[in-house]
């Protein structure tokens, strides 16, 4: 289908240009014409000649008014062909017999005829104008010779030739009309033949381009090629999505310039294979980071020549995390392991130490000052006993034995129990926001003490005054899973943003009196359910910090 429109279309420009040629022609011919009726004393020409050129020219203006509309009309491009050549024999012919018939030198027009016929026809039509051409030009001879029509050549010629010259011409006309079809339709058909192996060659061609297209742009790698100058010049669309940067955006440009990072591998001119491979982290368009395994390697031409460079690379960055979350895990399966010795040894002292005061404290006299040091070692004992639970918590798997959870009730009740605490004060504000039931599919006490681990944080950031806010609501997530999502929010001191990426880390604070395992076990406890935990602080502006649950 596409080969036939394109072949309309030639057809279409070549009659075109057939039209626009022959009214040159006829133009100059005019011009001649004119110039010879001018010039009538010095050469005598005929008048009526002379009309009845102008008469034919004139025809031919006409005619070509016509073929011009008829190329409007692409259905008519096979009649507009047929109509062209008719035509053209027939004015051929009469100006052949205008101007003197057997001594006309005119009747070479007719090759003409028969060469454009065999472009826009081919062999069989080429043959075909042939013997329409020799049967016009025989038939106009003949008539004349006898003296069917009138001489109207100006020298008034009498046939006093024998009729053998007149067949001897005739006959030679004839066989060079048809050697002139026969080699103008072979040059026309090795034409075709090496066009149409061009397209063949062409169409295998795009193909392979497409093809090769198709898998570059398909690959989840990304693909850069640079020139030996390091201009970018191709990045393929997983190299978009990687980057966040459109080609368009980027083309030409220097890739030191837009991708710094990508230094390290320009920075040598000879190309080490094992150097070629390396780790970098970039910035991309959003301002975020990401970490990217690259191999950089030349990019050559068909003879093997260098002609510039190719980089592929892969966002490593959720491995990155991977890799973090697994370290993270064997930091926590280590202090599981400690802290199953640690409660043995430290329990067993404290609850030594705890009946021993209590004994002591059942003595009658007891002077102040005792009572003061006792309540100084149970309040020591109760921080190490508070210790001890929090490291176990830290370390003790999730429950597998889960059930729906009320999260409502669970903040409800977290709230009653904070403000027993010592870190309240009544100038704290707290403002609950509830859309819905809201289940979780967790322990309920786990629940609680992730609500209780985030208000206490906030409430130690505010410092005694301030608005602590809860939300919680249901949402649908990026995995089409429903989560439950805890947002405590508070306007207390902040966290420096270096300091962001460790408070979940165990042992990490920055509070005199913490122990920095609130945090760590908020996320040691989400992480166990497949929930998610996002912070966002600044300073002197207050936290954010929000947890998404599974609903089932």
């Amino acid at each position: 289908m596409h080969q036939t429109i394109e072949q309309d279309e030639r057809t279409w420009q070549r009659l075109k240009l057939l039209i626009f040629s022959r009214l040159i022609i006829l133009s100059i011919f005019l011009l001649v014409t004119f110039f010879l009726g001018t010039m009538r004393p010095v050469l005598p020409v005929s008048p009526v000649l002379l009309h009845l050129i102008y008469a034919v020219i004139i025809m031919m203006y006409f005619l070509s008014l016509v073929y011009t509309l008829l190329l409007r009309k692409e259905k008519y491009f096979r009649y507009n062909i047929y109509t062209q050549l008719i035509a053209d024999i027939c004015l051929i012919s009469f100006l052949v017999y205008l101007t003197g018939s057997i001594g006309s030198n005119y009747s070479l027009l007719y090759t003409l005829v028969i060469i454009y016929s065999a472009i826009f026809l081919g062999r069989r039509g080429a043959l075909i104008i042939a013997s329409a051409s020799s049967i016009a030009y025989g038939l106009v001879l003949d008539l004349e010779y006898f003296n069917i029509i009138p001489t109207l050549y100006s020298t008034g010629r009498d046939y006093s030739v024998e009729a053998g010259d007149v067949f001897v011409r005739i006959i030679v006309h004839i066989l060079s009309f048809y050697i002139v079809a026969l080699l103008a339709s072979i040059v026309v058909e090795q034409e075709k033949k090496t066009r149409s192996l061009l397209e063949e060659r062409e169409s295998a061609f795009n193909q392979l381009d497409l093809i090769f297209r198709s898998i570059i742009e398909s690959v989840d790698t990304g693909v850069m090629t640079t020139t030996l100058q390091g201009r970018i010049k191709t990045f393929n669309r997983a190299a978009e999505a990687i980057t966040g940067f459109q080609l368009k955006a980027i083309e030409n440009r220097q890739i030191q310039e837009v991708f710094p990072a990508f230094n390290v591998f320009f920075d040598s001119d000879t190309f080490d294979f094992i150097k070629s491979r390396k780790e970098v982290k970039i910035t991309i368009r959003e301002g975020a980071q990401i970490h990217l395994g690259c191999s950089f390697s030349p990019l050559k031409d068909k003879y093997g020549k260098q002609i510039g460079h190719i980089l592929n690379f892969q966002d490593l960055t959720e491995i990155k995390r991977m890799e973090e979350n697994l370290e993270k895990s064997k930091r926590l399966a280590l202090i599981g392991e400690m802290a199953a010795g640690l409660a043995h040894e430290m329990r067993n002292p404290l609850a030594s130490i705890t009946g021993s005061i209590q004994l002591l404290g059942q003595t009658a006299r007891m002077e102040e000052t005792d009572k003061r040091l006792m309540q100084i070692i149970i309040r020591g004992k109760d921080q190490l006993d508070n210790f001890v639970r929090d490291f176990l918590m830290l370390a003790r798997p999730v429950p597998e034995i889960r059930e729906p959870v009320n999260v409502n009730e669970v903040i409800e009740d977290a709230v009653e129990n904070i403000k027993i605490s010592n870190e309240w004060t009544e100038d704290i504000k707290i403002v609950r926001t509830f859309s819905g039931q809201n289940k979780a599919c967790a322990n309920k006490e786990q629940i609680r003490q992730i609500i209780q681990n985030l208000m206490m944080n906030a409430l130690q950031a505010m410092e005694g005054t301030g608005n602590l806010s809860l939300e919680i609501k249901t949402v649908n997530l990026e995995d089409r899973k429903d989560y439950t999502a805890i947002k405590v929010t508070d306007d207390g001191c902040g966290i420096e943003e270096k300091d962001l990426k460790n408070v979940f880390e165990p042992f990490f604070t920055n509070k005199d009196k913490g122990t920095g395992l609130g945090l760590a076990i908020v996320s040691r406890i989400v992480d166990g359910y497949g929930g998610k935990i996002k912070i966002e602080s600044q300073i002197n502006q207050g936290t954010s910090i929000t947890v998404w649950l599974p609903c089932n």
